[in-house]
């Protein structure tokens, strides 16, 4: 008997320390993993009803804020500008999640994360003391009278619009149609948020990816600014080699020939080339400088690489490698006129264009500005910094006086770009998609001799007639861009 109890004994000890080191391994070694496990329901709904810092535009205007709500969730996250900047702040949603700026500083609004500053005065020390405020909140850098240029230029047509700083790499615009209001998804009427997302869900155009960064099309000729880059870093004779004027080029390994749009005939040397947007030319320029130059240009650029912009899943522009032209020479030429497997997001080209303004270095693109606490006091400032340098600033000098050229040429394709009193650097764009449409781009920067603005305005699934192109189309918008921009901030010296 004796035994038996001693072995009870010896067992119940055990059991008690496996116990023991259970409960201390849920709540010491597991409990950070425990708290953000998507399955806890209570840590869910204390994220949810924590309070949140606002969120501003450069200019002033509030982006969201949170009120008491008087429920469960004790604040309700609002959005007055609606849809205007939802590509920006993204959303915040019990039922959905985050995403935007909403998502990628969320500890920072939160004041989950914060720089710590010790108090260097009686009234700071109280405030330290005393205040249980921690939220922050944030200042973008993206402009409400830009975003409104762009929602006006595009008018109500499928498009995407992003202007930056080239300089820094502040994003001043990014605005997208279709958009949507992103308090449809904020709301606390759980069934009637579920209701909105299944109607968002079911639009066409994927309203709830921000198509201006996660979205791509084919450049089409606004890729022309990367292939004569090419040229000049990697075999700059042929910028001074003269191209047959041709309306249609034959192609190798095959009986297809590569029409110039609208069945035009062109040729030339480099600049001429460029200024009318020649494919033939450009076509042949490809296959002259072969699939390693133009790849290495492209990568250089920007091109199969993700953007490392603070805003969540960016996406990663396309050039094919180039193994993949070995038995394929003709889509080396459609690929060196952007056309092909070469695909863009409207952000890729604003970095390509910033690039060449930037004297061919491509700043980090970034919407935040700074951060301040709850007594609106700044806590910290968000500091510039380079991508890539994706050429040197004798290429990107040569590459201005192409862009400059296509606006202020009487027969440039970018005329419609033009203002009076300040010279604008620019590209068109009209790639075909083989489905009878095209897409309409326009990259640009101004002035072109002390870049302040950089922009790229795409316009997808245009009628495919001789009325409809880049030039056309997206040009007077980034136009507007320009100018609203130039108004409001004069240029400033270069540095």
């Amino acid at each position: 008997m004796n035994r038996q109890i001693r072995v009870l004994g010896i067992g119940l000890i055990i059991l008690f320390l496996a116990l023991f080191v259970q409960l201390n391994y849920v709540q010491i070694v597991h409990a950070k993993a425990l708290a953000s496990n998507p399955l806890n329901g209570r840590a869910i709904v204390a994220e949810y009803t924590a309070k949140r810092g606002s969120i501003l535009s450069a200019d002033g205007v509030t982006l969201a804020s949170s009120a008491p709500s008087g429920d469960q969730f004790k604040y309700l996250r609002t959005y007055p500008a609606g849809a205007l900047f939802e590509q920006v702040t993204g959303f915040f949603s019990f039922t959905y999640g985050s995403d935007g700026a909403e998502r990628s500083y969320d500890k920072v609004l939160t004041g989950k994360k914060s720089p710590f500053k010790l108090p260097t005065s009686l009234s700071g020390l109280k405030n330290l003391l005393t205040n249980t405020d921690q939220s922050q909140s944030i200042t973008l850098t993206v402009r409400d009278d830009l975003q409104k240029a762009a929602q006006a230029g595009l008018a109500g047509r499928t498009g995407s619009v992003v202007a930056l700083d080239p300089r820094t790499g502040a994003i001043l615009a990014l605005y997208s149609n279709p958009s949507f209001d992103p308090n449809l998804l904020s709301g606390h009427d759980l069934s009637q948020v579920q209701a909105n997302y299944k109607s968002l869900t079911s639009q066409p155009g994927g309203v709830l990816d921000p198509p201006a960064y996660r979205q791509t099309w084919p450049p089409g000729s606004s890729f022309k600014i990367v292939t004569s880059g090419s040229v000049y870093d990697h075999q700059s004779p042929l910028a001074t080699k003269t191209y047959p004027t041709l309306a249609a080029l034959p192609l190798p390994q095959t009986t297809t020939q590569l029409h110039n749009f609208g069945g035009e005939v062109c040729g030339g040397q480099l600049l001429e080339l460029f200024t009318v947007s020649c494919d033939t030319g450009f076509g042949q320029i490809g296959l002259d400088l072969g699939a390693t130059s133009l790849y290495d240009e492209a990568h250089a650029f920007g091109f199969d690489q993700t953007p490392p912009l603070d805003l969540p899943f960016a996406v990663r522009s396309i050039f094919p490698t180039p193994a993949s032209f070995a038995q394929a020479l003709p889509t080396l030429a459609y690929s060196a006129i952007g056309q092909e497997d070469v695909q863009a997001s409207a952000l890729q080209m604003a970095l390509v264009g910033a690039g060449v303004a930037n004297r061919g270095t491509i700043m980090a693109p970034h919407v935040l500005d700074h951060v301040t606490n709850s007594q609106n006091q700044v806590v910290s400032t968000y500091q510039p910094s380079k991508w890539l340098q994706a050429t040197s600033p004798d290429t990107a000098s040569q590459l201005t006086q192409l862009m400059t050229s296509v606006v202020s040429s009487p027969d440039g394709t970018g005329t419609a770009a033009a203002i009076p009193g300040v010279q604008v650097a620019g590209k068109t764009g009209t790639a075909q998609t083989g489905t009878g449409k095209i897409d309409a781009w326009f990259v640009a920067f101004a002035p072109a001799t002390n870049p302040q603005i950089a922009v790229a305005v795409v316009l997808p699934d245009q009628p495919g007639a001789n009325e409809y192109q880049g030039g056309t189309l997206a040009a007077p918008i980034a136009k507007t861009i320009i100018q609203t921009y130039l108004a409001n901030h004069p240029a400033t010296p270069l540095s």
